[in-house]
């Protein structure tokens, strides 16, 4: 066959929040880009879909946005129709609700749970100082929170979110994700006082009809000119010549001076032409899980005003419900709401036996008050939803990073990357690797 060959001084691999920002830092800059998303739409995990009045986000999408160039862009991108959230979450464990983080709201539990993890916790910081550094995410737990907050949530819970044993998991990941509490936090919480609000997400900011909307106002501060044609959709290349820095399609040959990827790392290492086997076999060793969740129309208000709910007991198929109505009114029509419903297990989820389950779950949690309050229910897939960060993540990365970067291959993002990041860190991946495209093209920053 013979390609059309052309050239582009920076070639943008996918259009989701990494790419787009990307390409907008590009264009101030005044680097001329294409921008290829296999998709037939942009924003990758950030949309929203519609169905019968409904608007549903791929599980929740928030925005946490502490750097202020980034918040100024956001929220020019999304336009005054967004919301400033206090969240309001909580975890289902034993029958009741308590307060997030789990570790340091152990007030409303029964006593005798609620004992032994105040108990271990106390233990923990009185033996920390003689206990060796965790080798893993289960021995992170159990040095700073104890064996009875480990047991009762932080083991379980993270061995449904991440699919893996805690074993299996490092202990290098946890520092921004992991709230650790003050010893005085911890006892005010087992004792009823209603102290700050921890962790990275205590508040949100939520555009009104959805994530989706955000990627809508990036998509059209991106029109055509002299920098760009446009986001060309549908377009996933076959192969990646690194050596002759082409992108090689079915129609096209696209040359590059820098490549900027943020398709998962493995999937880029598998389009490389003639890669090295330790580069390829290091790919290889990076894991993921994926994910099923469920979208739930309901006909009738949620019976719960909470954003999201942890769910850490094996009793229940799900580990985390969202309500998206709760973000938004706008998300369900008048008197309405809709859920999302992350399952524990990965293998494909056979609704009609599932459903029940879940709808009793859910009745006993108080969101809905019987299986009838469902609409409908759709099932959903995310084939790359955590990445997992085992004993091998490090030693991977150290062999694919610096191949890939000596070859002009700037791979961001969240999965380009290969790490476990917020929507704001996404919009930030963008921006640095336009900054470091910008100097390698001998532009500065």
């Amino acid at each position: 066959m013979t390609r059309l060959r052309t050239r582009t001084p920076v070639a943008i691999l996918g259009a989701g929040l990494t790419g787009l920002s990307a390409a907008h830092h590009l264009r101030e800059a005044g680097i001329p880009f294409r921008i290829f998303e296999r998709l037939s739409h942009a924003g990758g995990h950030a949309i929203t879909l519609e169905e019968e009045g409904y608007r549903f986000d791929r599980t929740g999408h928030l925005l946490h946005l502490r750097d202020p160039g980034l918040r100024r862009l956001a929220l020019g991108w999304m336009g005054p129709e967004h919301l400033e959230i206090e969240r309001q979450s909580r975890i289902w464990s034993h029958g009741v609700y308590t307060r997030y983080p789990f570790q340091a709201n152990t007030w409303g539990l029964p006593p005798e749970v609620a004992y032994e993890c105040l108990l271990g916790f106390i233990r923990a910081q009185q033996e920390a100082h003689a206990t060796p550094p965790p080798r893993n995410f289960e021995e992170f737990c159990r040095l700073h929170f104890g064996e009875g907050i480990s047991r009762h949530f932080m083991l379980p819970y993270n061995t449904r979110l991440w699919g893996v044993p805690p074993t299996e998991i490092t202990a290098d990941w946890c520092s921004r994700f992991v709230p650790l509490p003050k010893l005085e936090d911890v006892v005010a919480g087992a004792v009823g006082l209603q102290g700050r609000e921890l962790g990275y997400n205590a508040r949100f900011i939520y555009p009104k009809r959805g994530i989706g909307q955000l990627v809508e106002g990036m998509v059209a501060a991106l029109p055509p000119d002299g920098l760009h044609a446009g986001i060309e959709l549908g377009r996933e290349p076959l192969a990646v010549d690194h050596h002759a820095k082409e992108l090689v399609f079915e129609d096209e040959v696209v040359r590059y001076d820098v490549l900027l990827s943020s398709a998962p790392l493995p999937v880029l290492v598998g389009l490389l032409r003639d890669a090295p086997a330790a580069v390829a076999e290091a790919a290889g060793r990076l894991r993921c899980t994926h994910l099923y969740y469920l979208d739930l129309a309901l006909d009738a208000p949620c019976g719960q005003p909470l954003h999201w709910v942890y769910v850490p007991e094996a009793k229940y198929p799900f580990y985390r419900v969202g309500c998206y109505s709760n973000f938004s009114p706008e998300m369900a029509p008048e008197g309405k709401a809709n859920l999302y419903v992350e399952l524990a297990d990965r293998s494909p989820p056979a609704l009609d036996g599932l459903l029940p389950e879940v709808a009793a779950g859910l009745e006993e949690m108080g969101l809905i008050a019987g299986p009838e309050a469902i609409r409908f229910a759709r099932t959903r897939r995310i084939d790359h939803a955590y990445v997992v960060f085992d004993h091998a993540y490090y030693p991977s990365l150290e062999q694919v990073r610096p191949f890939l970067e000596a070859h002009q291959i700037l791979s961001a993002g969240r999965y380009g990357a290969w790490n476990y990041s917020s929507m704001e860190d996404a919009l930030r991946f963008g921006r640095e690797a336009a900054q470091e495209a910008a100097v390698r093209l001998g532009g500065g920053r």
